[in-house]
């Protein structure tokens, strides 16, 4: 485990936001309904402040983002995955706010037409929800479909981008 990782739990409007930072930036924003039985990784020493800084940026952010007045992260981000998955997690950010996508739309915009699935695994293992909109996904029907935070989340988060 990284020394200088810091986790803390952002309650947002709609649940609380597991969050996991280190001095290369945000790693981790997931939901976490059930904070009483996770167990907290060690918290970064008060001489790191860097992660500090970055993860009072994320909450920051995020207050900004649920308030309104936010329609785009300015974070650094540290997080790991495959080659296909990081081109899906940079479709999803090129996504606009307040707009959908289909996931096969995806999966066009990255250059493999067939791999809407897969693009549905890719946003289902993205590490860092809202912060990389993967909310903004929905099936080719146009209706909310496989959110790990959630359809009622999913379908909070998109119209609180159209207002």
């Amino acid at each position: 485990m990284k020394q200088d990782l810091q986790t803390a739990i952002y309650p947002s409007p709609i649940g609380p936001l597991l969050l996991e930072a280190d001095s290369q930036g945000l790693c981790r924003c997931t939901w976490a309904d059930d904070t009483s039985q996770m167990q907290m990784p060690h918290l970064a020493s008060v001489n790191d402040t860097t992660t500090a800084v970055i993860m009072a940026d994320t909450k920051r952010q995020l207050d900004e983002y649920f308030a309104g007045s936010r329609s785009r992260f300015q974070l650094p981000l540290h997080i790991t995955g495959t080659t296909f998955q990081k081109q899906v997690w940079q479709a999803l950010a090129a996504i606009p706010y307040g707009t959908t996508r289909a996931y096969g739309e995806v999966a066009r915009a990255i250059g493999r037409p067939t791999a809407s699935r897969a693009v549905a695994g890719a946003c289902h293992a993205n590490p860092v929800a809202v912060i990389i909109p993967c909310h903004r996904v929905i099936g080719a029907n146009g209706k909310p479909v496989g959110y790990a935070g959630g359809v009622t989340r999913k379908l909070y988060l998109i119209e609180n981008e159209r207002r």
